[in-house]
């Protein structure tokens, strides 16, 4: 049971409060491989709804589901078709939307097999699945660790590359997925993967304080997403399509 507004930030996580470069950029990369015009999407985990907003530009039939009932209160202020609901039981019909959208949700989920499962239930035939989740490569674990009895916040360097019983003692309440274990998600359910690739960081805040150095740190290393290298980006980006 979470308890106290920190608890629930460090299990649920923060949800975007600010529409910046950075989110920009991953819906641009959503539109790439994802037709949104007049699509029926769902937002899961939509958090505020910043994303649910910038999907209406594009369809005035944008749904969004959260666990956190403020969250929801907040964003049901300006946007329609906003529910309280988990992620492993969604309040819809089977074959109900053409896209369904998973924006850094997946690691915080009770069980993230079974959301998958539920986002491909409700999803018509054809249609396609967008998850974003946290790349295990990736050098710093972004959502703090336990440390002696207390939670640490902050980018903590190489808790990924920790054995997985060693990385789960420092970070019970969120996960990190490799390459394999997010296909694994996937496995036994009818379909294809349409793209699935490794994106950096925005550098939003960074760039904010110190221009020069984050604008570095955004070209160099969007220039590595074409190589190898991007394997040891932030987050993994795969879209997933139904079997006809």
């Amino acid at each position: 049971m979470i308890e106290t507004d920190q608890e629930k930030a460090i299990v649920l996580g923060h949800p975007s409060y600010i529409w910046r470069e950075g989110q920009e950029r991953r819906l641009q990369l959503v539109r790439r491989y994802v037709l949104l015009r007049g699509a029926r999407i769902l937002d899961v985990g939509c958090g505020l709804g910043l994303y649910v907003q910038h999907f209406r530009a594009d369809s005035d039939q944008v749904y969004g589901v959260d666990i956190d009932a403020d969250k929801v209160s907040q964003a049901s202020l300006t946007l329609p078709n906003i529910t309280q609901a988990s992620a492993e039981d969604l309040p819809y019909p089977d074959a109900f939307f053409d896209v369904v959208f998973s924006h850094e949700v997946l690691e915080h989920v009770e069980d993230d097999v079974a959301a998958v499962r539920e986002a491909y239930r409700v999803l018509v035939p054809g249609g396609r699945i967008v998850i974003f989740v946290p790349n295990r490569l990736y050098p710093l674990e972004t959502h703090g660790i336990y440390w002696r009895g207390g939670y640490r916040y902050g980018n903590i360097p190489l808790v990924n590359y920790l054995p997985d019983v060693l990385r789960q003692r420092l970070c019970p309440h969120v996960r990190s997925y490799t390459r394999n274990s997010l296909r694994q998600l996937l496995k036994g359910l009818p379909g294809q993967v349409v793209v699935h690739r490794c994106i950096y960081a925005g550098y939003d805040n960074i760039i904010a304080r110190w221009p020069v150095l984050g604008r570095f740190l955004r070209a160099t290393t969007y220039a590595l997403e074409n190589t190898p290298l991007q394997y040891l980006g932030l987050s993994h980006f795969l879209v997933f399509e139904k079997a006809s």
